[in-house]
């Protein structure tokens, strides 16, 4: 076996000798290999393992991975640098910034620019080096690192890519959750020129097969033994792979049997190849000189992110390194953050939205914690963030959780919070008139008269409510601030924020600022500004972006305030579909307008008047995807229905029917508890009860959803109730908790058409 026959050849101590050395350390490898068992899968690691920039690699490998053992590798084959032979040296594909150090001293390909994704941490390292950049506390071992300890495992693990054989413009499937060695493999592998293709690992299996077979990848790096033994068996038998790198736990707990002829990396692993070969490789003029250098273009493919699959398969996105760095370099207006503000990480890392805002947070010298779901509540109380990054779902169980605090209160102070929440509500509403910050559709602009003494009279209000709003901050507010922290801002994004939501946290003074933007996108194309914060709107274009909105049918351009599908254009504007170029020409047109699918309007330029302030920000009211078509020709968007439906306490998740009906329908989930709440409060059932029947249930969950959608503009006749919660393990939800209304109609096919009988 490798790690028990290799005595490392002692290099030369003149240069003159090097080409002696390398065709030394070619046939004598040759020879010691000749004994292993043959993978010609190897073939192309191996030519790697002898280019002079890794000399030192076979010994590194069988002093760290004894258990591996190489197959045969033709002489003619390797690429070394003997001075009689005329082969091409090695490539290494760099991030010029970030690897300026190991590149040739006559400086001709360094950079102090960005041009990949990468080069920011070089920049970071220089700017906030020994700040905490990432703490990561669920994992096992806990860890904390500062921006320069995170540059150097950054570094490591591109290098200990190099070792084990990955090439340039090569796809690696990057199947792991939130942490900060996703960070480091998810950097490591763009810096070295690499295509990293991402996904969480609540996926399921079939799903990841397909991504993986999909994109051509030639390795897995997955989280943790338990998420790859659910793959093996599957994967095993069906996908092509080179080498598996676990980021967490241990091999020794891997499934055996399934992948005997896979080497396998650890985490650790990698990272010591890497760090040692990246001083052998510095240390060695000659080993510099031996490699050809490439840079990695701002064109060049950086991730393969696949859609979330809300319907059908779910399809490659190819974004660019200078798609993401358009992020990166734009974001500041929307989220001006500061070195040393806290940041929550709770989403899917992998997911663009925020893998995007995380890599222009880390370019300003943050410190970023990464939480789970379960843990968000006690980790906003203990951390007290500046910033949150989430999604709909996210401030909606905030709500619901204070709405909850304050309803278990006493009849007192359950009536103070109450009354004071309507206060500030009001007072809000006021302000925004007299800010003009008062969205409006119409086109017609109000005189000058009217608009004075409209903004007269709101400032009057606003003045009279203004003791009782600072009055209940003291009293109410400050305490929930303090149990969810986010003193700056929360930043919404991947669905549209219901209005009471943003309303409520308004009232509250919890900034909220909503944004929109697609994977395809990069994604973030529209964002609400901290000083112009339009309630009800995903705020002005980002910089370098343009909208515009268009007839459905014909594609005519529309004004401003009125509804059509939303398209834009942009640098962050993806390359297209990998290998689909049919869906790239439906979604890019020849002039780079992407179609969002999305509906929306944008308001119109007042120059005076409540909303003067609004012109040019845009508007979504739904998907056009999602549009229901009635038997009577009428269409509706669901999405108006159900935000209003979520504002009660007792339904906790909701899709509205009705495709071809004559009317409406509704399945719902209902939140149990406080249906029950409410059943023994109206007197449904006796106080003691602990259950409802479902006649009773439906009839009560009817009652509140006709309350609640009224002022609609239509109404939902029947209701299906279900127990089941839609979740991502059961494939209802995306990743992102988006409802895949496809596959919910589909599992309650029969129930739907009972409905309607």
């Amino acid at each position: 076996m490798l790690g028990t026959s290799i005595n490392p050849i002692k290099p030369p101590s003149s240069s003159a000798s090097w080409n002696c050395y390398y065709c030394s350390c070619e046939t004598r490898m040759a020879t010691l290999l000749s004994s292993t068992s043959s993978f010609d899968y190897y073939n192309h690691s191996l030519h790697f393992l002898f280019s002079p920039s890794k000399l030192h690699s076979p010994r590194i490998l069988a002093s760290k991975l004894p258990e591996l053992s190489f197959p045969v590798f033709s002489p003619s084959k390797s690429r070394v640098f003997c001075e009689s032979k005329t082969q091409e040296g090695q490539i290494r594909r760099c991030s010029p910034l970030l690897e300026k150090a190991s590149l040739p001293s006559n400086g001709a390909l360094a950079s102090d620019e960005w041009k990949a994704v990468p080069d920011i941490w070089r920049s970071s390292a220089e700017k906030h080096g020994d700040r905490v950049a990432v703490v990561d506390p669920y994992h096992d071992p806990p860890s904390t690192m500062t921006y320069k300890q995170l540059e150097q495992e950054i570094l490591d693990f591109t290098e200990g890519l190099r070792v084990i054989g990955v090439n340039p413009e090569e796809k690696v499937a990057l199947f792991a959750d939130n942490s900060c060695r996703w960070l480091a493999a998810d950097q490591g592998i763009m810096a070295m020129g690499a295509i990293n293709v991402v996904r969480g690992s609540r996926s399921a299996v079939e799903e990841l097969l397909h991504i993986y077979n999909h994109s051509e990848s030639v390795g897995l790096v997955v989280d943790n033994p338990e998420f790859f033994n659910r793959l093996a068996g599957t994967f095993s038998s069906k996908a092509t792979m080179r080498f598996i790198v676990l980021l967490w736990g241990e091999k020794v707990c891997l499934s055996s049997g399934e992948t005997h002829s896979v080497p396998i990396f650890s985490y650790k692993e990698i990272i010591e190849l890497g760090r040692e070969s990246r001083v052998a490789h510095i240390d060695s003029h000659d080993a510099r000189q031996g490699c050809k250098y490439e840079i990695i273009g701002s064109d060049d493919i950086a991730t393969i992110v696949y859609t979330s699959g809300t319907t059908g398969n779910p399809k490659g996105v190819m974004l660019t390194h200078k798609n993401l760095l358009h992020q990166i370099e734009n974001l500041w207006d929307v989220v001006p953050t500061e070195a040393g503000d806290r940041f929550l990480s709770m989403l899917p890392t992998w997911h663009v939205y925020e893998r995007a805002c995380e890599y222009f947070t880390f370019t300003h010298g943050i410190e970023q914690v990464y939480t789970t779901v379960r843990n968000l509540k006690d980790d906003l109380r203990h951390y007290q963030p500046q910033y949150l990054i989430s999604v709909p779902l996210v401030y909606e169980t905030l709500y619901r959780g204070i709405q909850k605090q304050i309803s278990t209160s006493s009849t007192i102070r359950k009536l103070i919070a109450v009354s004071f929440i309507r206060v500030s509500l009001a007072y809000m509403e006021f302000k925004r008139i007299y800010e003009g910050l008062y969205l409006t559709r119409n086109t017609e602009q109000p005189s000058y008269l009217a608009s004075m003494l409209d903004c007269l009279w709101a400032r009057i209000i606003a003045a009279i409510l203004w003791p009782l709003h600072v009055l209940a901050k003291k009293l109410v507010y400050q305490k929930i601030h303090s149990s969810i922290g986010i003193s700056k801002a929360g930043v919404n994004g991947g669905g549209s924020l219901p209005m009471h939501l943003d309303k409520f946290f308004e009232a509250i003074g919890v900034t909220v600022q909503n944004g929109y933007g697609l994977t395809e996108s990069s994604p973030v194309v529209a964002c609400r500004r901290p000083y112009c914060n339009v309630i009800g709107s995903i705020g002005h274009p980002i910089q370098h972006t343009e909208f515009k909105v268009v007839d459905s049918k014909t594609g005519e351009v529309l004004p401003p305030g009125t509804r059509g599908i939303v398209k834009v254009r942009g640098p962050q504007v993806m390359k297209g579909y990998y290998k689909n170029p049919l869906a790239t020409k439906q979604a890019l047109d020849e002039d780079g307008w992407l179609d969002t699918g999305d509906i929306g309007w944008i308001a119109p330029h007042h120059s005076v008047g409540r909303s003067r302030r609004c012109g040019g920000v845009i508007v979504l009211e739904g998907r056009a995807k999602d549009t229901i078509v009635l038997s009577s020709g009428e269409n509706v968007e669901p999405l108006e229905i159900e935000e209003a439906a979520m504002r009660s306490s007792l339904i906790q998740q909701i899709v509205v029917v009705g495709q071809d009906q004559r009317r409406l329908a509704a399945i719902i989930v209902p939140n149990k508890d406080e249906v029950l709440q409410a059943a023994k409060v109206s007197s449904i059932v006796d106080p003691d009860a602990v259950d409802l029947g479902r006649d009773k249930m439906t009839s009560l969950l009817y009652e509140e959803l006709s309350k609640w959608t009224s002022e609609c503009s239509f109404q939902v006749g029947p209701i299906l109730v279900v127990d089941e919660p839609f979740t991502i393990d059961s494939g209802l939800m995306t990743p992102t908790m988006k409802i895949r209304r496809d596959q919910v109609v589909a599992k309650y096919k029969e129930e739907i058409a009972n409905l309607y009988k």
